[in-house]
Formats: C-alpha cells, sequence, structure tokens
C-alpha cells in the first residue's frame, strides 16, 4: 500500500502513465513533453488540467522519491529521460484491477457502467457485473484500493472511487473542472426491454408530425450534407444502412448522391412514413444493435447511426458501435451523429405530441466515449464538434465521428 495519499497531480501523472503504457506501447516510457501532453489532454480527463512542464518535472522526481516512478534513459537514438510508472507492481495489479484504477485515476469516481465503457481500450470487461466484480476484489482487499459512493440524487446506480488520494475535488477549486458526472444509466432504470417499448411508443406517436417537421432539415445544414456526401462515396457502390432512419429523409438524401441506401428503423410508424414519403427506396422494421450483412455483398459499404443512438444508456455504447461496425466491407465507414455533451433529460412531450407514459429519454454522450467505443470496434476515427445552430432551435453541441477500418 502507499505510504500517503496521492495528490491531484500525482494521481494525474501516475493515471496518464498507466494508460499509455497500454495504449500507445511504441511511445512508453514517455518524455516529459510526452507526459505533460497527456496529463492536459481534453478527452478522457476528468477535470482538464493545463499543468505546465516544471509541475509535471517536480511531480515525477516527487513520485520516483517514493518508489512509484522509474526515470531512465532512453535505450534508442537521442538519451533523452523518460518515464515509466510502477504504480501496478507497488500494489500488485492484475490486468482488470489497473484498467478500472487508470479510469478512476484520471476520471473520478464512476459507474460500473460508465467504467465498462471508458476502459474499453485498456481491458475488455465482458459486462457491466464484471467490472462490478472487480470493483468488489479491489474493495476486499486488507487494505481497500477503492469505495462505493452513496447514491447522489437522481442517479441510478452507485458510482465507485479509488483510496489512492482524493478523488473528487470540489468543482469551485479545480480551474476549469467539470460538474458532478452525469448519469448516463438513467434509460436503464425500469430495465432496457422496457426503455425499448418507451422509444417505440413515443416514435410510433410523432411519426407523421417528425417527418413534416424535418423533412427539409438538410438543406440548412451544408457541413452535415459534406459528412453525408463522403459516406455515400467512402461506399464505393456497396450498400449504405442509415440504422435508425426515422421518416427516411437522411436516407433518402443519400439516394439522392448516388447510394444504394436502405433505411431500417425499430418504429414501425416511422417506417411507413418512410415508405410513403420516399417510394423509390427500401425501409425495414428492425434494430440497429442486431445488424446484419446486406443480402447483395460482403459487408456494407456504409452504416449511419444518425441520431439514433441517443436513448441508449453509457454502458450500452460500446456495444451498439460494435454492432453497427461489424457488418462492414473491407473498406467500407461508419458515419454517427449524437449530440454532445453532459446532459440526461427526459422528455414528456415533443413537437406538441404527447409521448406517452415515461416519455423519452435523451442521453448527450461524452465525445471521449464515443470516440472510445469506435476505436474499441477496430476502426480509427476521425470526429468534429460543431456549437448549436440556434437559429434552427438547437441548444447542445453536436458530434460526428467517421470510423474506417485500422
Amino acid at each position: 500500500m502507499l505510504d500517503q495519499p496521492l495528490d491531484a497531480t500525482q494521481q494525474r501523472v501516475l493515471g496518464a502513465l498507466m494508460e499509455k503504457q497500454v495504449t500507445v506501447p511504441a511511445s512508453y516510457p514517455m518524455t516529459l513533453g510526452g507526459l505533460r501532453t497527456a496529463c492536459n489532454q481534453s478527452s478522457s480527463r476528468d477535470p482538464v488540467t493545463d499543468l505546465d512542464e516544471e509541475q509535471v518535472k517536480q511531480t515525477a522526481h516527487a513520485l520516483k522519491e517514493r518508489g512509484l516512478l522509474r526515470i531512465v534513459w532512453s535505450d534508442t537514438g537521442r538519451r533523452t529521460l523518460k518515464h515509466h510508472q510502477v504504480l501496478d507492481e507497488v500494489l500488485g495489479l492484475d490486468d482488470e484491477e489497473r484498467a478500472l484504477l487508470t479510469v478512476l485515476l484520471l476520471r473520478g469516481p464512476q459507474s460500473p457502467g460508465e467504467l465498462r465503457t471508458r476502459t474499453e481500450r485498456l481491458h475488455a470487461f465482458a459486462d457491466r457485473d464484471e467490472v462490478a466484480a472487480c470493483l468488489a476484489r479491489l474493495a476486499a482487499r486488507d487494505q481497500p484500493l477503492v469505495q462505493q459512493l452513496e447514491r447522489r440524487p437522481r442517479e441510478q446506480d452507485h458510482r465507485w472511487a479509488h483510496l489512492l488520494g482524493p478523488a473528487e475535488p470540489d468543482p469551485a477549486s479545480v480551474p476549469g473542472a467539470a460538474v458532478a458526472p452525469v448519469d448516463r444509466e438513467v434509460p436503464l432504470a425500469e430495465g432496457p426491454e422496457r426503455r425499448d417499448e418507451r422509444v417505440r411508443a413515443a416514435y410510433d406517436a410523432v411519426a407523421a408530425t417528425y417527418a413534416d417537421h424535418f423533412a427539409d432539415e438538410l438543406d440548412d445544414l451544408p457541413f452535415e450534407r459534406w459528412l453525408l456526401e463522403r459516406a455515400a462515396q467512402a461506399a464505393g457502390g456497396l450498400p449504405v444502412v442509415d440504422a435508425g432512419c426515422g421518416p427516411g429523409h437522411v436516407t433518402a438524401h443519400l439516394a439522392g448522391l448516388g447510394a444504394d441506401a436502405r433505411g431500417l428503423d425499430v418504429s414501425p410508424e416511422m417506417v411507413t412514413q418512410a415508405r410513403e414519403r420516399h417510394p423509390g427506396v427500401r425501409f425495414d422494421i428492425g434494430d440497429l444493435r442486431r445488424l446484419i450483412r446486406p443480402e447483395s455483398a460482403e459487408g456494407w459499404g456504409a452504416v449511419l447511426g444518425w441520431y439514433s443512438l441517443i436513448h441508449l444508456a453509457g454502458s450500452e455504447l460500446a456495444d451498439a458501435v460494435a454492432a453497427l461496425a461489424r457488418p462492414l466491407a473491407t473498406d467500407g465507414v461508419l458515419l454517427l451523429g449524437l449530440q454532445a455533451g453532459h446532459e440526461v433529460r427526459r422528455v414528456e412531450s415533443w413537437l406538441d405530441v404527447d409521448l406517452g407514459e415515461g416519455g423519452l429519454t435523451l442521453v448527450h454522450h461524452d465525445p471521449a466515449d464515443v470516440v472510445a467505443a469506435v476505436e474499441a470496434a477496430g476502426l480509427e476515427a476521425e470526429w468534429f464538434v460543431r456549437g448549436p445552430r440556434t437559429a434552427l432551435g438547437e441548444t447542445s453541441q453536436r458530434l460526428y465521428v467517421l470510423g474506417r477500418r485500422a
């Protein structure tokens, strides 16, 4: 066990080293400059920091004195000092435990579902229960390394925190620190089956009004039209599927670009609207999480998840992205569109239509989590975040990720 707690900067340095040792082994051990960049990166960090080189250097030396870090000479090229963590050796961590502690050090307290999604690049947990079991082992040690926190208002699941030092600083005391983490497991409060029933019922209820309202939306979205054109071209003549197509206007746009496009949606009423409004395009009822290959090709030339992941919990994101990527052709592309941010909200009515009992839960996903899910699916990710188009009534940032086979 540690001789004394780790302060916030020591946690960030060790967490960054533990992460990069697994995700970019070719650049490990790390130079001082590389370590500083890893500490201050804007994705997969909470809070985001702005440590200067001297702070990182002094912290590294303090950790070296405590036997938690080694500073070594590069064994190739210029003689450069590099940094190597040994916290996992000191604590005797296996791969599962190491992955969880790494993400807890970098992002603070999190639920098992969030941890499963965010550890994908470090260790592939089979499900949320496997994460919970590993956390329980860490908590049951003679000197516990993690603890379960009390649920906060509106949270559906307990969060867990590491015990290596203060794990949740006061946001007011940390420049640029984020507000308390959002609970993205809310959609599963009554179970996935009940959530799926509500999504189908809500979209059935709003289908005709939704189709009228969004029929011409792409006319005012030149950036989105550019992305759709890239996906259509990248498909190279292979079939394209819009998974979660709604009333079919995006699918029809792809077909207008010359793509062999078809749509898929869980809502029968949405599919009816799509077929009536775009009779020359194929639309089927189906679930994007069970997407199969097209009948006439080895795989899809392009798969779209265009605002169709917004009702999934954070713990479901990686599996859904993997399901979309799995039936891609060798050179196929995955294009995702989502609201980005840290908000989960319940909507009881939409476009003046009552959505029924319970309404819909809308989840704004963290861009880092979405990109990590795309990369975990074996794709190289190119991603964009744009601000809201207030003239169009938007209030949130928009995230777009284009993934290709690595």
